[in-house]
């Protein structure tokens, strides 16, 4: 499913991005009834770009709640979502600097955020993401956890900006399919059952190890989506929408961080 493909089929109904559109006030978005904040904005943001929408607005709002981020996620994310809206987020990035031995932001999931945010990496860093590759060939939210879906599906994206190919990359796929479960969907950790988050990380993951994604994970992801535009989180549940949704839309054009390719056709 390309951009194309995928502009075709939001053209049915109320679309997801008239759905995020209508959460946004002067350039933040909000779940209903929530209160906006940057790193939602930010995943709004993302989603949208992906998609081939605009978000006016969102750029000075960002740009206003940089001095109030504290983690480093929150610092990468809003730098990714700067620089799809074609800014220079230099300033942000600058605030991702790697420690001695490579890792950035304290954890193995804030590296592979600074990777990306960054659009490269050092080579300290590269050795310290390979170093903490688990056996099974997944990765983890930080160094010696158990490695799961999504945390395996970022670090592929990071290995790509990496340049990272070969045998850590084949590892890491084989481990991200074994969450896929028999309806399409992927989990994020075993025994928790599809959801559309873990399942859009898979996507990116897979298309940015040069690995066709399934044709089922995007008709899971079909049969989650609401007659008002959004996506349910799972089939049991419908929570942050707003959040779900923004993820659900990079997944289904075929996008992984960062937004590259959005970024050379504007």
């Amino acid at each position: 499913m390309g951009v194309a493909t995928l502009a075709a089929s939001l053209a049915l109904a109320v679309s997801p991005i008239q759905f995020l559109q209508s959460h946004e006030a002067n350039g933040a978005y909000a779940e209903s009834g929530g209160r906006s904040d940057p790193s939602l904005t930010a995943w709004a943001v993302l989603g949208l770009r992906a998609a081939g929408a605009p978000s006016p607005g969102s750029l000075a709002y960002l740009r206003a709640q940089e001095p109030a981020l504290q983690s480093p996620t929150d610092v990468a994310l809003v730098a990714l979502a700067e620089q799809a809206l074609g800014a220079d987020a230099s300033a942000l990035r600058a605030r991702l600097r790697p420690a001695p031995d490579g890792e950035i932001g304290g954890t193995l999931n804030a590296t592979f955020w600074g990777v990306l945010a960054d659009g490269g990496a050092s080579a300290a860093t590269r050795r310290f993401v390979l170093a903490h590759q688990a056996r099974s060939g997944g990765f983890a939210w930080y160094a010696g956890g158990r490695p799961d879906s999504n945390d395996t599906a970022a670090a592929l994206e990071a290995l790509r900006v990496a340049g990272v190919q070969g045998a850590p990359v084949r590892r890491a796929v084989r481990f991200l399919r074994t969450f896929e479960n028999r309806d399409g969907g992927f989990e994020l950790t075993r025994g928790r059952g599809s959801d559309a988050q873990s399942t859009a990380w898979a996507i990116q993951g897979l298309v940015a190890a040069g690995v066709a994604p399934p044709h089922a994970a995007f008709r899971y992801l079909a049969s989650l989506r609401q007659p008002d535009g959004s996506y349910r989180y799972s089939k049991r549940y419908a929570t942050t929408p707003v959040w779900v949704t923004s993820q659900v839309l990079a997944a289904l054009a075929r996008q992984p961080f960062p937004l590259r390719e959005v970024l050379h056709t504007r």
